[in-house]
């Protein structure tokens, strides 16, 4: 991936094959390496029609600086949790079922498997000021503190939010996210009693499972599988 419009197409076409496809709805964002604003995926598409082509330039207040497509009316997400967080390089919003129907249970995510490590402890940040769309930037920034300092957010009645300090690592905490919410639910749907990671040991795994290297290694197996 030699630019950010390849990164964000790259990472859509993920998206897609793990789960987090809603027709046209969903978007993947980059933040400019040069300070000008974010790359986000365009309007109209659904995340595996994505091509370097269909990604667009935009700046905070959603204005065209490259690219033909059309803006995302959600682009206040992107653009206001990169503005309150310097540390968050791209952005992943999804509306993947599992984590929908999760949050609607108000359950807290516990660490049944690897996945849940990396959002608990403490519980994962949520969303409950509305469940409309992010669509001013008054929302964004409620949205963005939500977040605070976290790797991901719940928006109830909605969909997900993950971030991370580059591309590869926002979409891959959306599919662990998803991945986490989808063995909960399961696992509530036996009806049977579940035990979990405490706290220690989830702080531990956190950090094995999903250092750097793990992570670029899981990351080029999706690349490779996706292609």
């Amino acid at each position: 991936m030699s630019g950010p419009a390849e990164e964000v197409a790259t990472g859509c076409r993920v998206l897609a094959a793990h789960g987090h496809s809603d027709l046209v709805w969903g978007h993947l964002s980059r933040r400019d390496p040069d300070g000008r604003g974010l790359w986000l995926k365009a309007a109209g598409y659904g995340y595996q029609e994505i091509t370097p082509e269909r990604v667009v330039h935009i700046d905070r207040d959603g204005q065209l600086l490259g690219g033909e497509g059309r803006v995302h009316l959600e682009y206040p997400i992107h653009a206001e949790i990169m503005a309150a967080r310097p540390d968050v390089g791209a952005v992943v919003h999804s509306h993947a079922e599992a984590a929908v129907t999760f949050a609607a249970t108000g359950l807290p995510l516990l660490p049944l498997g690897h996945e849940g490590t990396l959002f608990w402890p403490p519980d994962i940040a949520r969303f409950t000021a509305t469940g409309d769309l992010i669509h001013t930037r008054e929302l964004g920034e409620r949205l963005a503190e939500a977040l605070g300092d976290r790797n991901a957010v719940l928006l109830h009645q909605h969909g997900l939010v993950t971030v991370g300090p580059d591309v590869p690592t926002a979409v891959m905490t959306a599919i662990f996210l998803e991945k986490a919410c989808r063995m909960q639910l399961a696992a509530a749907a036996t009806g049977a009693s579940c035990t979990w990671s405490d706290e220690e040991e989830a702080l531990t795994k956190r950090e094995r499972c999903y250092g750097p290297r793990q992570l670029a290694d899981a990351w080029a197996h999706l690349v490779r599988i996706t292609s």
